[in-house]
């Protein structure tokens, strides 16, 4: 096998791939195009496959990331370009695997998925027909209170009617104000809104129809406490009926609160009070999802916005 060719050789790791590893037609055929790439690069470069160094696997790398390739792609095609070279470590047709070390850049952090003022609201003002009435009422009050006051799941769920010793949570109806225990066990208040408190108000008042004695501010057609996972399957048929595009989790609503809030206000400080943050840099995520949202007004309104973009030479 010493003499094969370059096309020699992956043909021979292909039919290994597909004969004796029993890989799915779909992986070998993402392995047949990532090697094509592979035996292209090394002929630009006028070495052989056999012949590649970890610095040509490196200048690629970086000529597929300055291309617009994703990190995720990168590391599938390091994967797969490294097994090959580790079936000629097997051969013995190399004496050491060029991609080895080689590792894909690092992916950014994803933005947190937030939905628009329109859709937020479009989703608060929802009311769902012919459901239980007192159900209806329920969810529209959690709905009001996660996307109005920012609350995890767990705070939400932790709420109880009145407080009390045990009480993890509670809404001060008077004041305005929702006493919630968050992560690592720290207490906050956060400001309750005018809707979210008109929606809460209409809860209390529908809540005896459940015959509830859990002490829970929110319970199911059982009278007791609610469920994260109860809510979150309640929420994403609530945003499927409301017609947003797509199914809505209690935390976009948290996103969509904090990104929603430092637009109007452009006080990360403040956001970061609100959320239960320790630290301000875990905030700062929303300061992409608001440069996003200007980018967004900006080449809608902006007369020489269209066609925005590098310039070409």
């Amino acid at each position: 096998m010493n003499n094969v060719d370059d096309a020699a050789l992956v043909e021979a790791y292909l039919a290994h791939v597909r004969i004796d590893k029993r890989l799915a037609a779909r992986t070998v055929d993402l392995y047949t195009g990532d090697l094509a790439r592979l035996a292209q690069n090394a002929q630009t470069a006028g070495v052989g496959l056999r012949r590649v160094q970890s610095a040509h696997v490196r200048r690629w790398v970086a000529q597929m990331h300055s291309a617009g390739r994703s990190a995720r792609g990168i590391a599938l095609i390091l994967s797969g370009w490294r097994g090959f070279y580790v079936w000629l470590g097997r051969q013995g047709l190399v004496t050491q695997n060029p991609v080895q070390d080689v590792r894909a850049p690092k992916a950014g952090k994803p933005l947190p998925k937030a939905l628009g003022v329109d859709e937020s609201v479009q989703l608060a003002a929802h009311v769902e027909e012919g459901d239980d009435p007192a159900l209806e009422t329920r969810d529209a009050c959690i709905t009001e209170l996660l996307y109005g006051c920012g609350l995890r799941i767990g705070e939400l769920v932790g709420l109880d009617v009145a407080a009390s010793g045990t009480a993890r949570g509670w809404i001060d109806l008077q004041a305005g104000e929702a006493h919630v225990l968050g992560k690592g066990s720290k207490r906050r208040s956060v400001p309750v809104g005018r809707a979210a408190l008109e929606a809460l108000q209409r809860w209390l008042a529908a809540r005896p129809a459940l015959a509830a004695e859990d002490p829970a501010l929110f319970v199911g057609r059982h009278g007791t406490r609610l469920t994260p996972q109860h809510i979150r399957v309640r929420l994403k048929r609530r945003s499927l009926l409301a017609g947003l595009s797509t199914p809505v989790h209690p935390h976009m609503l948290r996103h969509s609160f904090a990104s929603h809030v430092l637009q109007s206000s452009g006080d990360l400080r403040a956001v970061q009070e609100l959320l239960g943050h320790a630290s301000i840099g875990t905030t700062q995520v929303y300061t992409r999802l608001d440069f996003q949202h200007l980018a967004r007004a900006y080449d809608a309104a902006h007369p020489r916005a269209k066609g925005r973009g590098p310039a070409k030479s």
